[in-house]
């Protein structure tokens, strides 16, 4: 059983019935958002062995918010001690935080139904307001992942309707967001795309083959750009990638290159994954069409696609000013670093706020 179903049957079978005896008439809403491959539907038999059983985030009204401790207390008293054969009572986390579900036979039962407010919860994942106007610098301070995790997952009921009201609100990057991210992926594909020959002519098979990884990496996440879709983390985002649309055209591709014994093979099959990008560009009609095929770099025998070209196309179409002001090819947190311990800190990322003339550590 996925952990999102689970989820939902602990609410509907369990949590809910309690609530509506305990607390007739009150306005709440239930989700299971957040942290966990299963809120990004990829949880598989191994995600069981830590942090994944019956889990629940309830989410009051902030004239509510005062209940959230007894609703908590109550239900240490009230859930059963397992739940479609899977205990209810975690253990207390290890050093890492990480914790278990373990067997009780007596209460109190230390749950995972969390009571929060909107305001907190996405406050405390993203480090910012969900109800205030976010600014171009807000979203792209906000990692890919963080804001998957806020509109993946599964509704179970929206009593007070915010619940609904901020996930639309973060859905995706509003326009202009959305087209200086792309320019500044493409700025980062040519800032490599040489070099693949270049290392490969001097005998540095290595780092031509790290040079080309990387490529295919840049290429992937221009995808997930072009086909509107948050990128998750490491772990998943080669699982999300092979449900992109593109991903059946351009995955063996990607796949050759990685595999390929030389420069010139490599270079081959990234031909073909530059001119199939280029292609997707072209057919989303926020700039004018473009050439997709490639030549060579400069007059020098290694064949790029002037990835350049696409990044100035569409910064000469955005049209708010705040975006235009932006620094060229800085692009969102993550396309600055991809450190664990910088994205997965909203007061950490925060800082990366500087890079867009804003003040740090806003959140």
């Amino acid at each position: 059983m996925g952990g999102l179903r689970l989820s939902g049957l602990f609410y509907e079978e369990v949590v809910r019935p309690t609530l509506e005896s305990e607390f007739p008439g009150l306005s709440y809403s239930a989700a299971r958002i957040g942290s966990g491959s299963e809120v990004l539907g990829y949880d598989t038999p191994r995600s069981a062995d830590h942090e994944w059983g019956p889990r629940l985030d309830l989410f009051l009204t902030e004239c509510h918010k005062a209940l959230a401790g007894e609703i908590e207390e109550l239900l240490r008293w009230r859930l059963p001690y397992r739940f479609m054969g899977y205990s209810t009572h975690w253990g207390e986390a290890d050093a890492e935080g990480v914790r278990i579900t373990e067997e009780r036979s007596s209460r109190p039962v230390e749950h995972r139904v969390v009571v929060h407010t909107v305001r907190g919860f996405f406050e405390s994942w993203t480090g910012l307001d969900p109800y205030r106007r976010w600014e171009p610098a807000d979203w792209l301070v906000v990692p890919q992942q963080r804001l998957l995790e806020m509109t993946a997952g599964r509704v179970y009921h929206d009593g007070i309707g915010e619940l609904g009201e901020a996930r639309r609100k973060l859905a995706y990057y509003p326009r202009d967001v959305w087209m200086y991210l792309m320019a500044a992926q493409w700025r980062r594909v040519g800032q490599l795309e040489a070099f693949v020959g270049r290392t490969g002519e001097v005998g540095d098979d290595l780092g031509s083959s790290l040079v080309a990884a990387g490529l295919v990496r840049d290429l992937a996440r221009l995808c997930f750009l072009q086909e509107r879709r948050y990128a998750p983390y490491a772990k998943w985002f080669g699982t999300a990638f092979a449900r992109l649309r593109c991903a059946p055209q351009l995955g063996p591709v990607f796949e050759r290159v990685l595999k390929a014994s030389s420069w010139k093979e490599r270079e081959e099959h990234l031909t073909v994954a530059y001119e199939g990008v280029a292609a997707a560009h072209n057919a989303l009609d926020v700039t004018p069409p473009l050439e997709a095929e490639v030549s060579l770099f400069h007059g020098r025998p290694f064949l790029v696609v002037h990835a350049e070209r696409f990044a100035t196309a569409i910064e000469g179409n955005i049209e708010d000013p705040l975006v235009r002001a932006l620094p060229k090819g800085v692009g969102a947190a993550d396309q600055v670093t991809d450190n664990t311990d910088v994205l997965t800190s909203p007061k950490v990322y925060g800082g990366l706020r500087a890079l867009y003339g804003g003040l740090p550590n806003r959140c």
